[in-house]
This record gives C-alpha cells, sequence and structure tokens, in this order.
C-alpha cells in the first residue's frame, strides 16, 4: 500500500499543536530554501531547532549536529535532506519521541515514512511546511 499524506485538516491540528521544530538540514545560507522556510517558521512564532553538523548557530539558535543530541522535546522534525538520506533521520526521529515526521517538497521515501508510522508519528512527505502554514495557519504567532 503507497503513502497517503494526512488531510488538510489533519495538517492544520499538527500546526496548532506544534511549538518545536527541528530542521535537519537547516542551511546557514540565506538563500538557501531550508533557512528561508525556517526563518519565516521563526517568525510566525514557532521555536526553531537548526540540525546540522556544520554550523555552531543558525538563526540565533544552537545548532545540534544530529537529532539525538537536542536537549529538549522536538513536536516536528522537518526534513531538507535528499531523499536516500531519511532513513536514520527517520530512526533518531523516533528514538527521540518526535511526534511528526515532515518531508519537504520533493523528498520521498516510503520505508522511511512506514518505519515512522509504525512508530506512531505522523508522517507528511512531498509538502513544504512554510506552505502549509501560510495557508491553514495565517493567524498563528
Amino acid at each position: 500500500m503507497s503513502f497517503v499524506n494526512p488531510t488538510r485538516e489533519e495538517i492544520k491540528v499538527i500546526l496548532e499543536n506544534t511549538k518545536t521544530i527541528a530542521v535537519v538540514g537547516l542551511s546557514e545560507n540565506p538563500e538557501r530554501t531550508s533557512h528561508m522556510v525556517a526563518r519565516a517558521l521563526q517568525e510566525k512564532g514557532y521555536r526553531i531547532i537548526p540540525v546540522n553538523p556544520n554550523a555552531a548557530e543558525i538563526l540565533g539558535e544552537k545548532c545540534y549536529p544530529q537529532l539525538t543530541d537536542v536537549p529538549e522535546p522536538v513536536d516536528v522534525v522537518d526534513v531538507f535532506r535528499r531523499s536516500e538520506h531519511v532513513w536514520p533521520v527517520a530512526e533518531q526521529a523516533v528514538e527521540i519521541g518526535a511526534k511528526v515526521l515532515w518531508l519537504q517538497s520533493g523528498i520521498i521515501n516510503e520505508e522511511a515514512a512506514q518505519l515512522a508510522l509504525d512508530h506512531g508519528l505522523m508522517v507528511v512527505m512531498d509538502r513544504c511546511i512554510k506552505v502549509e502554514d501560510a495557508i491553514l495557519m495565517p493567524k498563528k504567532g
């Protein structure tokens, strides 16, 4: 059976209940999509936790090498990594007890999605969290 994203109403509930978003693959470069998306979410009031082994700080927040290094609870793991690199991120999302694994536009890994689903996480795949937030949560923050 192939993966089906949550409905728009379910995505709205995810966003309503999200405070902390760990952004895996967040770039220091302000021209990169990951940076623009994370900055926009931060400006809307979400707590952004950068996950990038090559940076100490991004968007004014301490950066962590991997998800398992993040010392606080994470609601959503937002992934900006190529599809073939998602499996270990999904494993770590399960390990830290995240509620949602969110794979950005163009990122598809059904095996990683199934792993997360099997461990009770909700999964959104091949969708931009910033776009969904703008459509469904125009007044958050």
